[in-house]
């Protein structure tokens, strides 16, 4: 499984974001190992489609891609306390991190901050297909 940041899924989905082609190109690339996110990650992904009215397009776009939601464990909030005081990203991109531990997964991202957190965790990144 590829476990993906927002900034993977949005880019695919807007097809004026200046990384859809390499989004679009990574995803189908990855899709046969299946692909995955935490709630949190994909909440952050239907925000602007929500406020565009656009909320079941994209959330339909999104179960044709099959992403999966990876379940959040109990613990949690102790995990992303502990990923977020080492790291120092910001929560949305902890939940990435967590997916990744709890799933043993690459991480599917064009976030230079999240690479860089992932590495230093031993977690492998893919930034394009």
């Amino acid at each position: 499984m590829i476990v993906l940041d927002a900034s993977v899924l949005i880019a695919h989905l807007d097809g004026d974001d200046r990384h859809h082609d390499r989004a679009t190109e990574l995803l189908m690339a990855a899709a046969d190992g299946g692909l995955g996110a935490s709630p949190i990650t994909l909440a952050e992904v239907l925000v602007g489609p929500a406020r565009a009215g656009l909320l079941e397009q994209a959330n339909s776009a999104l179960h044709t891609l099959g992403v999966a939601t990876i379940p959040v464990a109990e613990d949690a909030p102790v995990r992303l306390a502990l990923l977020r005081a080492r790291t120092r990203l910001k929560l949305p991109d902890c939940c990435v991190l967590l997916a990744a531990e709890t799933t043993r997964s690459e991480i599917a991202t064009f976030d230079n901050h999240l690479v860089r957190a992932a590495t230093e965790l031993g977690l492998m990144v893919r930034t394009g297909p």
